[in-house]
């Protein structure tokens, strides 16, 4: 039987695309195993696909002084022993690595035992983590044209990220019965990431009685950050995360206020979704938020405020202008030639 190992943690979208290749490997016929850290969010994640869960030691990218900063290489050197002692239990025929700190051990474990790997870059730079990784790989598969310079040239191939297809047979009526949505208005689906906005948030409860007058409101405000004082208000549905029902609030959604994560961003792109991006800034994150937006912003998909000028007031202005011209974002979408990603790495993975 064919084995593959994939890895990637630390953030959902880290993730995400690892699931979204599952039914591919499966159909093809690999024996799939994967490796994460010990109690990351992908432990979780890929438990609940009945995938064998293998944990190790990691490290952690901090933007910030740390004295456990001096502590994450020895770490990850103990990380990689484990990587190492795994593949060769396993003894996979390829590694596929999504990214983030926990994908560096098992990249290099891998490129140790002379087994090949395949990363996948979903931002439109690549992040520390995948450069530590890159000149392991044979093949770095990356979501936007503008990367490619990025990459060794024998290297790059451009895929586009895979989507999980299950978030493309989403039911509407579903959604609008699960959020007790009675009203004929337009639906704002309002997602701040898996820890949730506190930017996004304020600035949508700031003006939630004004925005209840002319739409219905979806909104994901991640865990902790439920407003007691909210709850049933007629026509807006609070919800700390969600999972299955995911693909109908997707489907239910004439207009979506999200983050600038690759993967969301390219789930909103093959859903066609006319959105208004607000990426982390760059006290928060290393930017790459910023630059996926632009190039969304630069296509015609999308509509992007900077996070420091998100008010009750301008979001309502956006979200009036995107809906106004609604149809010009569809169009744009529906003319990108997106492209099939699973089908273009599962081709990769093939070869290799």
């Amino acid at each position: 039987m064919k084995k593959i190992v994939l890895t990637g943690g630390g953030t959902a979208g880290h993730v995400t695309p690892n699931i979204a290749l599952l039914p591919a490997l499966r159909k093809d016929g690999y024996e799939i195993s994967y490796i994460g850290s010990y109690d990351g969010i992908e432990k979780k994640l890929i438990e609940e696909q009945k995938i064998a869960y293998y944990g190790i030691s990691s490290g952690k990218l901090r933007r910030y002084f740390s004295w456990d900063n001096f502590k994450d290489p020895f770490k990850v050197l103990k990380g990689f022993f484990q990587a190492g002692k795994l593949l060769s239990h396993i003894r996979p025929d390829v590694v596929f690595s999504k990214g983030g700190f926990v994908s560096v051990p098992v990249v290099l474990a891998a490129k140790a035992k002379h087994i090949p790997v395949i990363i996948h870059e979903s931002d439109l730079t690549p992040g520390l983590a995948n450069k530590i990784a890159i000149p392991s790989a044979v093949k770095v598969c990356c979501n936007f044209p503008e990367t490619l310079p990025y990459l060794p040239k024998d290297k790059a191939v451009l895929t586009g990220s895979p989507i999980r297809q299950e978030l493309l047979c989403g039911n509407a009526r579903a959604a609008k019965e699960y959020c007790r949505f009675q009203k004929d208005l337009p639906v704002l689906l309002i997602m701040g990431g898996s820890i949730g906005s506190v930017y996004i948030n304020r600035a949508v409860r700031g003006c939630l009685d004004e925005l209840l007058e002319k739409y219905q409101i979806i909104h994901l405000c991640g865990k902790g950050n439920l407003d007691d004082s909210l709850k049933g208000r007629v026509g807006y549905a609070q919800f700390e995360y969600v999972s299955e029902q995911l693909p109908d609030l997707f489907a239910a959604a004439d207009l979506v206020i999200a983050r600038a994560g690759a993967n969301s961003i390219c789930e909103l792109l093959a859903l066609r979704k006319p959105n208004i991006l607000i990426p982390l800034s760059r006290n928060a994150s290393r930017g790459d938020q910023i630059l996926n937006a632009a190039s969304f912003e630069k296509q015609g998909f999308s509509f992007v405020m900077e996070e420091e000028s998100v008010t009750s007031e301008s979001l309502m202005a956006a979200i009036a202008d995107v809906l106004a011209h609604r149809q010009d974002y569809i169009r744009a979408m529906e003319s990108s030639g997106q492209m099939n990603a699973i089908d273009a790495i599962m081709d990769l993975i093939r070869s290799v």
